[in-house]
């Protein structure tokens, strides 16, 4: 739980890919975030016309207090998320498969500086780098640009998770009992508490 923005898309020129590393990077050093660079070039720089599962391209990265910016592709220059690979690139269920193609970042925790910078970010290096990108923003900023929309969003996020934490300590497990026990003991109690009413 907690506010994220998810995307999908491709990289528009193999030989471009060397470049935004270069500069996903240098932004990475700027900022402290720590990185991590794949491979860096795809072979004689361009996309192979099949899905190849066996290198991945590109470069990730963690913000403070965020999870990992994945900036990856296949060797044709689909996105991709690199550790759903080892689960799902030999699935024979086809939507289960394309999971590999969908990244997420939860950026609740970062906050909304954080929040708002990766999505300019995200906004430069489309235009530079990527097509078909698709992006979801849970915050609204990326399809709105509105700013007090967002902090209202943060806002929201916040007191929901507010709420979960403030539910767990009036309602707290029992010394040796099981999250399964647990779980049906808070329900039953819902349950008593919905009957009330």
């Amino acid at each position: 739980m907690g506010l994220c923005f998810h995307y999908t898309g491709r990289l528009r020129d193999a030989k471009s890919l060397s470049t935004l590393i270069d500069e996903v990077k240098d932004v990475s050093n700027v900022f402290g975030w720590k990185y991590h660079i794949f491979e860096n070039r795809f072979p004689n720089d361009t996309f192979e016309n099949r899905t190849s599962f066996e290198e991945v391209y590109g470069i990730c990265f963690t913000p403070t207090k965020c999870e990992t910016v994945m900036l990856t592709f296949l060797s044709n220059g689909t996105m991709v998320c690199p550790p759903a690979i080892e689960f799902f690139a030999k699935d024979e269920d086809e939507k289960r498969r394309s999971y590999m193609y969908f990244n997420s970042v939860k950026t609740q925790f970062a906050g909304v500086v954080v929040h708002q910078f990766l999505i300019q970010f995200f906004k430069y290096l489309n235009k530079k780098y990527f097509e078909d990108l698709k992006l979801d923003d849970e915050s609204y900023y990326w399809e709105t640009g509105d700013e007090n929309q967002m902090r209202e969003r943060f806002k929201l996020y916040d007191t929901l998770l507010d709420n979960v934490a403030l539910s767990i300590e009036t309602f707290p497990i029992e010394p040796e009992e099981d999250i399964v026990a647990y779980f049906e003991r808070l329900m039953e109690h819902i349950d008593r508490l919905k009957n009330k009413k």
